[in-house]
């Protein structure tokens, strides 16, 4: 029999599969509580649970996990980078990032990204494959437990394009949520997306109070189309009407994130251009200071070139903050996650 990870099911779905099984519902609470309340990863650990039935399901499931290969610490301690292996060898990596009294990890959906963006580490290998929602919560876990960690913000902007791998992290978001697992507010919780149109759509069916932010960029369709590819396939007018459609769905307000790229989207024209999206959608708008990758010739503006930019659109009645990028040392910077063994 080929055993099941227990932590890719949903507490709805662990039920139906314990009542299979002729087990009270309680059990699989029980199991939860365990795992994500009290860091359990082993079912001899769980005290509470008669051995017959902890023998039954040591024969049917386990307790899955990843192996940590490295831990960085930023000089300044700003930020804290993990490097991950995976069960197939494949590597990802984990951020925790400090500011003032939060404390935000940026969690990686897949291993590598098939979307490429022409400014970002994560996809110069390619794609390897989407994680488990074992994989999205053991990173989360990790950090927690073993490095007895108190994150207060969790944001889906590590490795990988989240919403191409939709179905596992909407499963992980809802243990996160679950009072019966993480019991983490879906405020605190926040997905980015290059703009796929069909996980959007999906997305506002969720049913929680998630914040989604866009990674746009660009704000015309010829710029936007040479920095992200995924652009020639949902284009800003399709991808403004699906957010329009989020919105008007009841979804919360959105976030636009926007990298900063020397003399390349930092223009008065595409400042004029990415506050006219912003007042379409009442959105909020995060300038993010470009973060140098190796092999890549875009270049860091100065800060008083990105104030200019946020300068820009203040005068336009925009919501914006600048986003300082932390851990530039480790590579754990926005756009830098390569998922690779760190010297």
């Amino acid at each position: 029999m080929v055993k099941k990870d227990i932590k890719n099911f949903t507490l709805g779905e662990l039920k139906e599969e314990f009542k299979k099984n002729s087990e009270p519902p309680y059990r699989a609470e029980q199991i939860f509580s365990w795992i994500y309340k009290k860091g359990a990863e082993d079912f001899s650990a769980m005290n509470n649970i008669p051995k017959l039935f902890m023998d039954k399901l040591a024969e049917s499931y386990y307790i899955g996990d990843i192996k940590p290969l490295k831990h960085l610490k930023s000089i300044d301690g700003t930020a804290e980078k993990v490097l991950f292996e995976l069960d197939d060898g494949n590597l990802i990596e984990t951020v925790l990032i400090y500011s003032n009294k939060r404390k935000t990890v940026c969690i990686s959906t897949q291993a590598g990204c098939k979307y490429a963006c022409v400014f970002c580490a994560s996809g110069m290998n390619g794609f390897k494959r989407d994680l488990s929602v074992s994989e999205i919560l053991s990173q989360m876990l990790f950090l927690e437990y073993s490095l007895k960690h108190d994150i207060t913000n969790f944001v889906f902007m590590g490795m990988g394009e989240p919403l191409d791998n939709y179905e596992n992290v909407s499963k992980a978001i809802k243990i996160m949520n679950s009072p019966k697992a993480m019991g983490i507010a879906a405020r605190r919780i926040t997905v980015s997306t290059s703009g796929i149109i069909p996980g959007i759509e999906k997305f506002k069916e969720l049913g929680l109070q998630v914040n989604l932010s866009i990674s746009l960029h660009a704000a015309n369709n010829r710029l936007r189309d040479s920095l992200m590819p995924v652009n020639k396939k949902y284009p800003i007018e399709k991808l403004i009407k699906a957010c329009e459609v989020y919105i008007d769905g009841g979804g919360r307000m959105l976030t636009l994130e926007y990298i900063v790229l020397k003399d390349v989207n930092d223009s008065q024209k595409d400042i004029d251009g990415l506050s006219k999206i912003a007042k379409r959608l009442k959105a909020k708008v995060n300038l993010i200071p470009y973060s140098c990758v190796a092999g890549l010739e875009f270049k860091s503006l100065l800060r008083e070139d990105v104030e200019n930019v946020e300068s820009g659109l203040l005068k336009k009645g925009i919501s914006v903050t600048v986003r300082e990028s932390k851990g530039k040392d480790i590579m754990a910077a926005c756009g830098q996650l390569a998922g690779t063994i760190i010297r």
